[in-house]
C-alpha cells in the first residue's frame, strides 16, 4: 500500500492533526523516490504514531538542487532584506497560532511534558525567529580607509546551508538555525532527526503559508546513516550546522571535508555544577535538580556532575534527594502533573540503564532511583549517585538522561581541576555568595557558558557554544550571524596609475 502525503492523526490529548508525511521540497510535499519510509513511535507506550517518507541520496540531490536554484533566483537573492525579515515575522506568527499543535507533536514523539513544550519550547522558537527577523536588514559590511586613491569596503554575503535538528528539542533547534540562516539570505536543506520528524514536516506547511519562495527551505525526513551522510558529503552544500552527539559530529567533519564546508557544531556535554560552602543551599539544590532532571536529562548542557564542598556535602545529598523525590513526578507527558516523561527512544533508555550498572560496578553510591518505571514506555526513575571520583565512567561520559553524579572537593583549586577533567566544555555552574570568587572561578572553567547561581539559563540574544569536544562556533545572538555569511573585500581604484 502506497503511503499518502498527508494523514489525519489523533493525538493522545484528542487534538486532530492533518500531518504531512512527504518530503518537503520546492514548497511541495512529495514521496521519496525509492518509496522508503520510517516509523515514529510514542515513547510513553511504545506504540506506533505514524510512518513518513524517508529520503535517500537521490532525494537529497533534488532538495539540494531546489535550494541552489532558489539561492540564485531573483525571488530570493534580490529580495529586499526587510522583506526577508517580514517573512520570518510571518513564520513566527504562524507558529504562535499553532502552538498547541506543534507542542503536541513534540510531546507525542519525544515524551517531554506538554506544559513545558508549550511554555518553553514554543515560546523560545517564536522569540528566536522574531529576533533574527529584526536583523534581516542590518547585515552590512564596512568601509576601510586605506588612503585617498582607494575605496575599500566589505560585504557579508550568504553561504547556503544544511543542518540536522536533534530529537531532544526538535522545533527549538530548527528555529535556532533557520533564524540566522534565512535572515542572512541563505537557502536551507533541513534533515530532521529520524526519531522526531513530525513537527519539522508540519513546519514545512507553515513555511509555505508564510510566503517563502519555493526551494528556500527544504525539509527531509530520513535516517542519519543514509540521508544525513548524503547531505554531509554533498558537494552542492556549502555549510553544515549540526547539533547532536560528539561522535556524529566527528563523522560529519570527515564527510564535510570533501569540499571544505564551513561548519558549526554544537555537540555533547558533561557540565559541572560547583557548590561552595557559602552558597545559598536551598537555591543550589533547586537549580541542581532542574539542571539535570528537566527534559528527562536530555539536555546537552545539563549540569550532570555536581561538585560539593566537603563541609556541606552530606547536607546537600539529603536535600537534593528530597527535592528529586518531591518534584520529579513521572507519568503521562500530556498530564499537567507530570515533571518527567519517558526517555525519547529505546536506544537512549537502554543507554541510561547501562550507565546505572556502570556506576554500581565502579563503586559509586546509589542515592536514589536507578530502576525502570512502569511496564510500558521508556521511563527511568531519576537517578543520583554520590561518592563519584573524577575518573569514573559515569563522571567522564555523557549519559543524556535523568542521571546525576555527585563528587566532593575541599578547596577551590580542586573544584576547578575536577570541573575541567572531562573532554567536554559546553556549560558550567558556580554557586557561592562570594561574587569575586564566582567570577574568578568562571574565568578558569573550560566551558562556552558559565552560570553563576543558576543553571541552564538561555536567551536568544546571548551566544551559545562549546569548547574542547563540545563544539565549534557559536549559535544565537548577533555572534551567530557571522557563521552564516562569507566576508568579501572589494577594492576600488579611484585614480589611474601614473607613469
Amino acid at each position: 500500500m502506497t503511503l499518502p502525503l498527508f494523514k489525519e492523526l489523533v493525538a493522545p490529548n484528542g487534538l486532530k492533526i492533518n500531518q504531512p508525511l512527504g518530503l518537503f521540497v520546492n514548497n511541495e510535499f512529495v514521496k521519496s523516490k525509492s518509496g522508503d519510509t520510517l516509523t515514529t513511535l510514542n515513547p510513553s507506550d511504545e506504540s506506533e504514531i505514524t510512518t513518513v517518507y524517508a529520503a535517500n541520496s537521490a532525494d537529497v540531490d533534488d532538495a539540494v538542487a531546489a535550494a541552489r536554484d532558489a539561492f540564485r533566483s531573483p525571488s530570493w537573492s534580490e529580495i529586499n532584506p526587510s522583506k526577508r525579515g517580514q517573512l520570518l515575522y510571518n513564520l513566527a506568527d504562524l507558529i504562535e497560532k499553532n502552538t498547541e499543535l506543534l507542542a503536541t507533536l513534540d510531546t507525542w514523539e519525544m515524551g517531554k511534558p506538554l506544559s513545558v513544550a508549550k511554555a518553553e519550547d514554543l515560546g523560545e522558537s517564536i522569540a528566536v525567529l522574531k529576533y533574527y527577523a529584526g536583523f534581516s536588514d542590518k547585515i552590512h559590511g564596512r568601509t576601510i580607509d586605506v588612503g585617498p586613491r582607494k575605496l575599500v569596503y566589505t560585504l557579508h554575503q550568504p553561504i547556503g546551508v544544511w543542518y540536522v535538528i536533534p530529537w531532544n528539542y526538535p522545533l527549538v533547534m530548527a528555529t535556532w538555525k533557520l533564524g540566522p540562516a534565512l535572515a542572512t539570505g541563505n537557502t536551507v536543506v533541513l534533515k530532521s532527526a529520524e526519531q522526531t520528524p513530525l513537527s519539522a514536516l508540519y513546519l514545512g506547511k507553515l513555511i509555505k503559508e508564510a510566503g517563502f519562495p519555493p526551494g528556500v527551505v527544504n525539509i527531509l525526513s530520513g535516517y542519519g546513516k543514509i540521508a544525513g551522510a548524503a547531505i554531509a558529503g554533498h558537494e552542492g552544500i556549502d555549510k553544515v550546522a549540526f547539533t547532536g552527539s560528539t561522535a556524529t559530529a566527528k563523522s560529519i567533519m570527515k564527510a564535510a571535508s570533501v569540499n571544505l564546508k564551513n561548519i558549526t557544531l554544537e555537540t555533547g556535554g558533561k557540565s559541572p555544577l560547583i557548590v561552595f560552602e557559602d552558597a545559598d543551599l536551598e537555591q543550589a539544590v533547586k537549580w541542581g535538580h532542574s539542571g539535570i532532571m528537566s527534559n528527562m536529562g536530555q539536555v546537552c548542557t545539563a549540569t550532570s556532575r555536581i561538585l560539593v564542598q566537603d563541609t556541606i556535602h552530606d547536607k546537600f545529598i539529603q536535600e537534593i534527594k528530597a527535592q528529586t523525590e518531591r518534584v520529579s513526578v513521572l507519568g503521562d507527558p500530556f498530564s499537567e502533573a507530570t515533571f518527567q516523561g519517558p526517555q525519547a527512544t529505546k536506544q537512549q533508555y537502554d543507554r541510561v540503564l547501562s550507565y546505572i550498572e556502570a556506576g554500581k560496578a565502579e563503586g559509586a553510591t546509589l542515592v536514589c532511583g536507578g530502576t525502570k518505571h512502569g511496564d510500558k514506555g521508556y521511563f527511568i526513575t531519576p537517578t543520583i549517585f554520590s561518592d563519584v571520583k573524577d575518573h569514573y565512567k559515569i563522571n567522564q561520559e555523557e549519559v543524556f538522561g535523568p542521571f546525576l553524579a555527585i563528587g566532593k572537593f575541599s578547596i577551590e583549586d580542586e573544584a576547578v581541576r575536577s570541573a575541567n577533567c572531562t573532554s567536554y566544555g559546553l556549560g558550567a555552574s558556580i554557586f557561592t555568595s562570594d561574587i569575586t570568587r564566582a567570577h574568578r572561578v568562571a574565568a578558569k572553567i573550560e566551558a562556552g557558558t558559565v552560570w553563576i547561581n543558576s543553571s541552564q539559563d538561555s536567551h536568544y540574544a546571548v551566544p551559545f557554544g562549546g569548547v574542547k569536544q563540545s563544539g565549534i562556533g557559536s549559535e544565537l545572538g548577533e555572534y551567530a550571524l557571522t557563521g552564516y555569511t562569507n566576508t568579501k573585500a572589494v577594492h576600488g581604484e579611484l585614480s589611474p596609475l601614473s607613469g
